[in-house]
Formats: C-alpha cells, sequence, structure tokens
C-alpha cells in the first residue's frame, strides 16, 4: 500500500554526530531518535550519516606508515560496527528499528544496482524501518577525503524519489555574502532555484575556507534538478529538525520553480 507520509533523506555529517568535538555524541544520536519517534506518524525518514572514523577513534589509533587513505578506510571499517550500535541502542529505547545500507557511487551508475537499491529501501520503510545510508568507505576514497556524503544523500533523495532533503550542519543554514564580508553572518531564509542560491552565497574567497559549505552547495544543485526540496538546518541544535518544520530556527530553504 502506498504511503501518504513524506518522505525525507536527512543526512547527518560528523560535526553534528560529535558536536564538533573528538567523540560521537549519543546525546546528539539520541536527540535524532527522539524528533524522528516523534514525526513519524506524519513523515518517513531515510538517514545519510557520517561519523564512522570518528567513532573508530574514540577506540583505536592506527599506524599510518606513509598511507594516510589506507588507515581512513580501515578506521571507517572498524568505527561503522561502533556507530550503528550507537544508533540502534537509542533508536531501540524508542522503538525505532534501524538498518545498515553502506553504498559506493558506482552504485548509482548501474541501472540494475539503483533499481535494487530503490526496492530493497522501500520494502524496509514498508516494514517500519529506518535505512541508515553511508558511503562504503573502505572501496571509495573520494568521499573521505571530499564529499562528507553531501553528495550521496541528494543523489538518494533523486533516486528514492524522496519530498525533502534536510542537510544538517553547524550553521544556521546558508549566509548571505554581504553578511559574511561584514563578519556579522545573516541566513538566507528561501530561494527558489539554484542559480538564484548561487547569486547569493558567499563566494569561495569570503566565507572563511568553509569547503564543506561547496559540497552542500553542489548537493542543492542535485536535489534542486530533481525537483526535490533542500533544507540546510543547524543540526547542533537541539529538536533542529522539528523546530525547523515548525519554522521555529533561521534555515535556509531551497525550493524548486516547479514546486
Amino acid at each position: 500500500m502506498k504511503t501518504t507520509k513524506k518522505r525525507i533523506v536527512l543526512k547527518i555529517g560528523s560535526n553534528t554526530l560529535t558536536r564538533e568535538s573528538n567523540h560521537i555524541s549519543r546525546g546528539k544520536i539520541e536527540d535524532i531518535a527522539r524528533q524522528v519517534a516523534h514525526l513519524k506518524d506524519s513523515y518517513e525518514f531515510i538517514i545519510v550519516s557520517s561519523g564512522a572514523i570518528a567513532a573508530a577513534k574514540q577506540f583505536v589509533n592506527l599506524e599510518s606508515n606513509g598511507k594516510e587513505i589506507n588507515v581512513k578506510q580501515a578506521l571507517a571499517s572498524i568505527g561503522q560496527l561502533h556507530l550503528m550500535r550507537i544508533y540502534q541502542e537509542n533508536f531501540r529505547e524508542l522503538g525505532l528499528l534501524i538498518s545498515q545500507c553502506l553504498l559506493s557511487y558506482s552504485d548509482f551508475k548501474s541501472k540494475t544496482s539503483k533499481e535494487n537499491i530503490v526496492n530493497t529501501i522501500n520494502i524496509l520503510l514498508e516494514n517500519d524501518y529506518i535505512p541508515i545510508i553511508n558511503e562504503n568507505d573502505t572501496v571509495a576514497t573520494d568521499e573521505i577525503k571530499f564529499g562528507d556524503n553531501d553528495k550521496l544523500a541528494a543523489m538518494t533523495a533523486d533516486l528514492l524519489k524522496a519530498d525533502l532533503l534536510i542537510i544538517a550542519t553547524n550553521t544556521d543554514g546558508i549566509y548571505t555574502k554581504d553578511s559574511m564580508l561584514n563578519n556579522d553572518p545573516k541566513t538566507i531564509k528561501e530561494v527558489v532555484g539554484f542559480e538564484s542560491l548561487v547569486k547569493e552565497v558567499a563566494d569561495e574567497k569570503s566565507s572563511h575556507g568553509t569547503g564543506g559549505m561547496k559540497s552542500k552547495i553542489d548537493a542543492v544543485q542535485i536535489a534542486n534538478a530533481a525537483g526535490i526540496e533542500t533544507w540546510i538546518v543547524n543540526g547542533l541544535k537541539e529538536n533542529f529538525i522539528t523546530n525547523a518544520v515548525l519554522g521555529n530556527i533561521p534555515y535556509t530553504k531551497i525550493s524548486n520553480k516547479l514546486n
């Protein structure tokens, strides 16, 4: 039976999960779980979560021998288990079921793989399991170096025909160019279309070197081309999802011209 719930792809980065510390915050994952539980009657969630490497660093210290990328891949392999355990423990306390899906960009290039992803995740959602997706870091190095899962989240939202993409970050959305130049950040509340957003945002030289914001703009471009609304929200705040839904906090909404 087709669900009437709105489908949200929620991307959670390492900065959010660690609360900008060196350790995964159980409190933040509990905060996310509480919000998903509160909203589950109206929304179904697909979570794209970073944090495997951060989780591993709490437990191990590997020798690199000059092979930094391979060490990060090994840390991802170790940390993914710990990360999912923390998710499972906190979500289970609220009666929420989770599943793990590890994907790589190559999976999105194959018609068969894409069909399998869609069919599997739809079955999970129909049976009240919340898919938690992460890049398969053990075999894919690009995300470790650049992507921080933003692009993966946008591609997932497109593939699964999501109604909304929420990207949790460590700022109150995207700031205007002028406010960044004046060192007084002001949130862009809403723009229509990707091109309108590009004209408003600070360029690389005036954005205080926030390379992470570029990956979010790239993700917005993918989602916008697919007709999916995107919200850039401050995930460090408590109840950031429910407060964004209620319009109680500043965040950036990028809608599509077709919506």
